[in-house]
């Protein structure tokens, strides 16, 4: 049985930030996840990919900022269950609770934080026949390397910030960069948008609105795709190209947590936002995209606040008669590291003072 104040189903950016801000308040955070390593889908899908909105960074690569979590939460030694994934739930008299993941690791904890990003998840994939004989043969649906694609002809579709951003990324780096999406408008973020406008202007980027890939062909590789374009004539584009990465998003799925008895709501998990991020079941929380409420925004930064919140709580569900007093780390530093660390000092001094 592993112990630990509170455990964190998911390790992703959430859930990493989690072990932060509890460990400021002196509690132990051990996290589960189904993947083998730390960082989710930062880590699994796009480690090379620029993340831009993260406060401090006017650009960070997905993986730097896992690796940089990692080194930040490492003064607090939070446990990790990785490659298993969180199955059963039971919620004992005293009101804690013992997670049973699929392999039999049981965890016992004060408070259950769901940080699972979008859950477990699979790519939205283009209704194209044939398509599946291309994949890891130039068709994929994430980019893990952008270095795959270096000097290559590189045809991406879709209208969201990934399909804008690798759109953005990769003009540096491939020979020709195509973006198809089947509408004039984009559903990404307006500074995206320019910035492909402007790319477009200056032809590193061939954009072609509204349209949709239709058919992949090559011999046993991907040597070109064909292109229907939505206007009057409907007409019909051949472009040859190396690669093709439809980026349509991910179908998530809670996977078993969705039987916990949690309020769900569209495939997440309906939680209290007025204060802290509880869900339906008192000591049971979720935070980050994994959530829903209302004006519920998914970025990473919303859900480095939710745990900040989150972790408030669970610590006065642990010292219901304690008042906690906020301290700045710029004033008392880190907690258990900075802390710990002049009591050793002052320990040393003392010691030669004798």
């Amino acid at each position: 049985m592993i112990e630990t104040d509170i455990l964190i189903i998911g390790a992703g950016p959430t859930g990493l930030f989690t072990v932060f801000e509890a460990g400021l308040l002196k509690l132990k955070c051990h996290l589960i996840d189904a993947l083998p390593q730390p960082g989710g889908q930062c880590s699994e899908l796009y480690p090379k990919k620029p993340i831009y909105d993260i406060p401090g960074f006017p650009e960070v690569l997905a993986g730097d900022l896992v690796d940089n979590l990692m080194e930040q939460i490492k003064p607090f030694q939070p446990g990790f269950t990785l490659g298993e994934r969180a199955e059963d739930i039971e919620k004992l008299e005293d009101d804690t609770f013992i997670v049973t993941t699929n392999k039999g690791t049981k965890h016992h904890a004060n408070a259950v934080a769901i940080a699972g990003g979008l859950g477990s998840f699979e790519p939205r994939k283009p209704q194209i026949e044939g398509i599946e004989r291309y994949e890891d043969h130039g068709v994929a649906y994430m980019i893990k390397d952008p270095e795959t694609f270096r000097d290559k002809k590189v045809v991406i579709a879709g209208g969201g910030d990934s399909a804008l951003d690798w759109s953005i990324f990769l003009a540096n780096v491939a020979q020709e960069v195509t973006l198809v999406h089947r509408r004039e408008e984009f559903r990404g973020a307006l500074d995206s948008v320019e910035k492909v406008q402007e790319l477009v202007t200056q032809n590193k980027i061939n954009l072609i609105t509204p349209a949709e890939v239709t058919d992949v062909k090559g011999n046993g590789k991907v040597e070109a795709v064909t292109i229907t374009i939505h206007d009057e004539a409907k007409r019909f584009q051949e472009i040859q190209c190396d690669a093709f990465v439809p980026l349509f998003g991910l179908s998530p799925k809670l996977g078993p947590i969705a039987n916990w008895g949690l309020e769900i709501e569209k495939n997440a998990i309906k939680v209290d936002n007025t204060l802290d991020y509880q869900t339906n079941i008192p000591g049971i929380y979720a935070i980050g995209d994994v959530n829903t409420y209302p004006g519920k925004l998914k970025l990473i930064l919303c859900g480095f606040h939710e745990a900040t919140l989150m972790s408030q709580s669970v610590y006065q569900r642990m010292n219901p008669n304690k008042k906690y007093v906020l301290k700045y780390t710029t004033v008392g530093g880190i907690d258990g590291f900075d802390g710990s660390r002049k009591e050793a000092e002052k320990a040393v001094i003392k010691k030669i003072g004798s």
